[in-house]
């Protein structure tokens, strides 16, 4: 059994279904990356998982823990598990560090609920963190305030936070985002480096493909709510099955050869209330049929340990181009 395991997960915030039967899993020690545009609902998938949505949310299916059920779980369930055995790292690392706390506070209070410690152990494990992560004069920096870093470093702040609980999984939304480039290199080289050190298993949520090229052993595309294809990474660039994963390619720039038209996906996501009928990428896939406006179709095997959820799925051309590492 994966040690994760997401089973048909939907979530509506009234009549608006924001995921639509999401079925996951996450093997220990795995990379996998959830691409998707904004509004696909990658980071509600895990906000879900981990019951963090608000009341509101009608929450339904199934997401196994080593086989625990976490969808409807008691808090006594939940909490060891939040920042403990699963920890997320959010966007903005500006919105979520207090300003008022200096930052080894910060990270110590995640090690006084994770690991029980304080005081002079707690201080010498802030110190680890910080370095570890990368963060120079790590005894110095850590008295310091979040407006007095970087955001490459504040960046690094939130990843020292979430290893505080040694987590068995970390889940990564969007964390180069704010970053430049050559930042953005640094903190992917950085979550691959702890990955590799400490066994955990990561997700990263991207809305570039390129980012979670080399990072990730496995890819899920996400689309209006529901997982659209998944393979294995090289899978993906090398044999992409699904129309709106072939965009996702197409929109990316070469960095060395020949100059390339970008071929761009018109349109934006569907609004959760106003979902199409029938295949919700079909009013922006250059591909579609009369079909596509009828039928919602299910994932189909295209080879082995690749699913595509389209009715014309069929292996692509060879010679797709396999993108380098593409941060911009």
């Amino acid at each position: 059994m994966a040690f994760v395991q997401i089973r048909d997960m939907s979530v509506a915030f009234g009549s608006a279904p924001a995921l639509r039967g999401i079925s996951l899993s996450v093997e220990r020690g795995e990379a996998l990356g959830l691409v998707g545009e904004s509004g696909c609902g990658k980071s509600i998938t895990w906000l879900a998982a981990l019951g963090l949505l608000p009341r509101s949310a009608k929450v339904g299916g199934s997401v196994l823990l080593d086989g625990v059920e976490l969808i409807g779980a008691s808090p006594s369930v939940l909490e060891p598990v939040r920042g403990g055995r699963i920890a997320m790292i959010f966007q903005d690392p500006a919105s979520s560090l207090n300003p008022v706390h200096r930052i080894g506070h910060q990270i110590a209070e995640a090690l006084a609920l994770h690991r029980g410690l304080t005081g002079a152990p707690a201080r010498a494990e802030v110190i680890r963190l910080l370095d570890q992560v990368g963060i120079p004069d790590a005894k110095t920096r850590a008295n310091a305030y979040p407006h007095e870093l970087s955001g490459g470093q504040n960046q690094r702040v939130m990843i020292a936070m979430a290893l505080a609980g040694e987590p068995e999984l970390l889940v990564a939304d969007e964390p180069t985002t704010a970053l430049d480039v050559t930042i953005q290199a640094q903190i992917l080289d950085l979550l691959g480096t702890i990955r590799r050190d400490t066994g955990m298993g990561l997700v990263l949520i991207s809305h570039d493909l390129g980012v979670v090229s080399e990072t990730c052993s496995r890819i899920a595309v996400m689309y209006a709510g529901r997982i659209v294809e998944q393979a294995e990474s090289a899978a993906i660039f090398a044999n992409p099955s699904h129309p709106y994963t072939r965009g996702l390619l197409g929109a990316m720039p070469p960095i060395s050869g020949p100059r390339q038209k970008l071929v761009s996906i018109p349109g934006s996501v569907p609004e959760a209330s106003r979902m199409p009928q029938g295949c919700a990428f079909a009013p922006r896939c250059s591909e579609a049929i009369a079909d596509c406006t009828r039928v919602d179709p299910a994932a189909v095997t295209v080879e082995a340990n690749h699913l595509a959820a389209c009715i014309r799925a069929t292996p692509a051309k060879t010679g797709t181009r396999t993108p380098e590492r593409v941060l911009a």
